[in-house]
């Protein structure tokens, strides 16, 4: 299935976070996986073209802008 949606999934270096990333990519999604150390998130999730590692920590505004 390819779909053109995009899921934006924060907390993604654990937990849920990773398994509803490789979830939504295994059904052909793209996804933009979120977390403070986006060398965790790239490490837990794993490569795919249609994946996107964005900085993004809740509790400083400024990493917002760098995630959208």
């Amino acid at each position: 299935m390819t779909t053109n949606k995009v899921w934006l999934i924060t907390g993604a270096g654990r937990g849920m976070g990773v398994d509803i990333a490789k979830a939504a990519l295994a059904l052909g999604f793209k996804v933009v996986a979120t977390g403070r150390n986006t060398d965790k998130v790239a490490l837990a999730v794993g490569k795919s073209a249609d994946l996107l590692v964005a900085k993004l920590d809740i509790t400083k505004p400024a990493d917002t802008g760098s995630a959208a």
